[in-house]
């Protein structure tokens, strides 16, 4: 049939993944910027008064950063797959743009933490969100490595690698979003130290080394 062939060929060029991916993590990295604003110039005559205005904006830096942080530890996750990649074929691009569509969410599930940053209703959006994000990794990987799309020459061990790091990732993510119960600004503060783990890589114990 017309349509099966067509599936057979289409979706089939890594590089046009890799672009549009760039492109979409580009603008959510925008988008989350945008949510800052600065105060009015006419409502400022002194440094404590400036101070008063900036007080507030914290919890948006700090949703801010931690955004920031997710979506480049995802796309350096997505780009490690797709470097490992012989090529690719229409259901894995979709699954790639299911990715995206988890990342283009990124922004307004940041904005809603910010703007209720002690409602655990809020925080545990953000954290669907993440796990949406690690589900879509795994899916691809496990699609990749099921059908042929992984290259010949990759390490033996790079299977348990890809997997591994996402799994102990969103477990950690899991107990960081369970911590809402005690308090959102404690949840939030441990999510954002494993992704500062994740984004600065040391040499740590064997369960954060991947």
């Amino acid at each position: 049939m017309p349509t099966t062939a067509y599936n057979r060929i289409s979706g089939q060029s890594l590089e046009r993944i890799a672009a549009l991916s760039d492109g979409v993590f580009a603008v959510a990295m925008t988008l989350l910027v945008l949510d800052l604003h600065a105060p009015a110039a006419e409502a400022i005559h002194s440094e404590g008064e400036l101070w008063q205005k900036l007080l507030p904006l914290l919890p948006r830096l700090l949703a801010y950063l931690m955004s920031f942080l997710t979506l480049g530890i995802f796309w350096v996750g997505q780009q490690t797959q797709l470097n490992h990649f012989e090529r690719a074929d229409r259901n894995l691009a979709w699954i790639h743009l299911g990715f995206l569509f988890a990342v283009t969410l990124l922004p307004f599930t940041t904005a809603l933490l910010a703007e209720f940053i002690e409602y655990r209703s809020a925080l545990l959006l953000y954290w669907l969100n993440i796990v949406l994000l690690g589900a879509m990794l795994v899916g691809s990987w496990l699609y990749a490595s099921r059908h042929g799309v992984v290259k010949q020459d990759a390490p033996p061990d790079l299977n348990r690698l890809m997997l591994g790091r996402v799994i102990v990732a969103q477990s950690l993510y899991a107990f960081g979003a369970a911590l809402c119960l005690f308090s959102t600004y404690l949840s939030i503060g441990f999510i954002v130290l494993i992704q500062l783990h994740y984004a600065i890589a040391p040499r740590t114990s064997r369960l954060l080394r991947y």
